[in-house]
């Protein structure tokens, strides 16, 4: 259950309780603060805002049935095909349905999304999508523009206070009602009580506790370990989509090589210049990004490497239609238009994460969650292409009108400046470096793209022990979030989606459901594999 006030005394309590505390800057957190506007919220980020968030570095766009040449019905069936038969229908439905009022919402807090001579939008394709469908802004700057244009929303809109520099580690409460949230200054150990009437959890993802990622360092599974700490439910967290065409730069977090090259024409090929998706799917470079991600694996893993051409299909324009790309191209000294991409998967998206229903209530009263840290059930075992954008605007905006309809009206919409609490220097611990060093090799290694009974098991093993040596409850979380996916992917006993078990590579009909587990049952889990690895 949540932590009391009590238990934290010695922490800083805010001077007032806020109606609403967002945990999480990215799009899901500000988009549902703009809405919830002019109702008082206090928006609590790691990074400052916008610069730890997943959304800023999406480049794809944003998934909406908008064309005249396509309909909610297409966007519906295409979302449920790449889901692998466990997407929850009527979320679906509902998700696709407003895509197109929440792009015009991005558009009315100025989002420059590409258009025609005639200001009509345009669209792109990607894979899994049998229509053009996805928005973007100059090829593969929609994550960032999006998020600018937001953040200068909401700088200008006095409702909303924004807390820089705080990570979130537990959450108060009263039995199986959260109050508040209690958050640690980053880099030091001062701590906030941030009593709350209503608190949205949108921390984000999971993407660095893995040791090859396109995530930036925020997202490390803080949200969801918290969540499942209080005694949340979480849902299909087995399923981890890895971006096919990550770059193999040796950065960390690797930078994206986004599916619109595919879309554009642009080919996967080994040393030898074979095209290896032939044979694969019919669907070839755009099948789904499970399959794709698999076969690159196994390119990578037997020696004959992966490279993206784009020499043919994109060439010169590469540098113009997709700058973000070109630019992490060239600072490695590759010319996209001249020379072979190398590339691999790497953690890109969870599918799965707190469980909530279709107005963003989890089975905690009193705590909402949107983004990627939520599980709404409309993904399934694998996310459709740019509907990550699509379900955290959607169920954000979801959440406030919620909120709105079950508070009373709000107090003044402007802010005091809050004082600060004394603050403690920081303690960097070595042992806590090297236990989250331990747990991203770990999970790429034993939780990745191919996944079997001994490795989860090991992996299970290996996150507690190195758990041991860590204090702060940020590292802890981590680890927390760690063996919540490994003991859902030990549970299920099949291959779907985003999850691929070498030991059961069919997919079972008798599974194609939904998973859900406790963090008392990942426990259970957890001690049975540290008597048999």
């Amino acid at each position: 259950m949540a932590v009391s006030v009590e238990d934290f005394a010695p922490a800083y309590i805010g001077k007032d309780v806020d109606d609403v505390v967002i945990l999480g800057g990215g799009l899901a957190g500000l988009f549902c603060a703009l809405k919830l506007s002019p109702r008082p919220v206090t928006v609590i980020t790691n990074a400052p805002i916008g610069q730890g968030a997943s959304s800023a570095w999406a480049q794809g766009g944003i998934a909406a049935a908008i064309s005249e040449q396509d309909s909610v019905e297409k966007h519906r069936d295409d979302t449920l095909a790449a889901g692998c038969g466990i997407c929850e229908e009527k979320i679906v439905e509902e998700m696709t349905r407003e895509g197109s009022a929440r792009v015009h919402d991005l558009l009315s807090y100025g989002v420059p999304f590409d258009q025609d001579l005639e200001g009509r939008l345009k669209f792109s394709r990607e894979a899994a999508h049998s229509q053009s469908r996805v928005v973007r802004v100059r090829g593969d700057m929609a994550g960032r523009a999006i998020m600018d244009a937001l953040i200068a929303a909401v700088r200008k809109t006095p409702s909303i206070r924004i807390l820089e520099g705080y990570i979130g580690e537990s959450f108060i409460g009263e039995g199986r009602y959260v109050t508040g949230v209690l958050a640690r200054r980053r880099g030091g150990l001062e701590r906030l009580i941030f009593p709350a009437k209503a608190v949205v959890l949108a921390s984000g993802g999971i993407g660095h506790l893995y040791e090859l990622t396109t995530n930036p360092h925020e997202a490390n599974g803080h949200g969801l370990a918290m969540a499942a700490r209080a005694g949340a439910v979480i849902a299909d967290a087995e399923f981890v989509q890895f971006h096919p065409t990550a770059l193999d730069l040796g950065k960390d977090p690797a930078p994206l090589a986004t599916e619109a090259l595919r879309g554009e024409g642009a080919t996967l090929v080994n040393k030898a210049g074979e095209r290896f998706m032939e044979g694969v799917h019919p669907e070839l470079e755009l099948a789904p990004r499970d399959i794709v991600a698999r076969a690159i694996h196994r390119e990578v893993s037997e020696g004959r490497g992966a490279f993206l051409d784009c020499r043919t299909a994109i060439g010169e324009r590469f540098k113009d239609d997709f700058p973000t790309v070109f630019a992490a191209a060239s600072a490695a000294g590759i010319d996209p238009a001249k020379d072979l991409l190398p590339v691999a998967p790497a953690e890109h998206y969870h599918m799965g994460g707190v469980l909530t229903d279709a107005n963003g209530r989890t089975s905690l009263d009193g705590l909402w969650a949107a983004g990627e840290v939520a599980s709404t059930g409309a993904h399934g075992a694998n996310r459709l292409a740019s509907n990550s954008l699509l379900e955290a605007v959607v169920f954000a905006a979801r959440i406030a009108e919620d909120i709105q309809g079950l508070m009373p009206t709000p107090r003044s919409a402007y802010w005091n400046e809050m004082d600060d609490a004394p603050g403690l220097p920081s303690q960097r611990n070595v042992e806590e470096r090297e236990a989250i060093t331990v747990l991203r090799k770990t999970l790429a290694r034993n939780v990745g793209v191919l996944r079997d009974a001994a490795g989860l098991k090991t992996a299970l093993a290996d996150i507690a022990q190195v758990e041991q040596n860590c204090v702060r409850q940020s590292i802890l979380n981590m680890m927390v979030a760690g063996r919540i996916i490994t003991a859902a992917a030990l549970k299920r006993e099949e291959s779907r989606g985003g999850h691929f078990r070498k030991d059961f590579p069919q997919e079972n009909p008798d599974m194609a459901s939904r998973s859900y587990t406790t963090l008392k049952e990942v426990e259970a889990i957890t001690a049975e594999a540290l008597e048999t690895a």
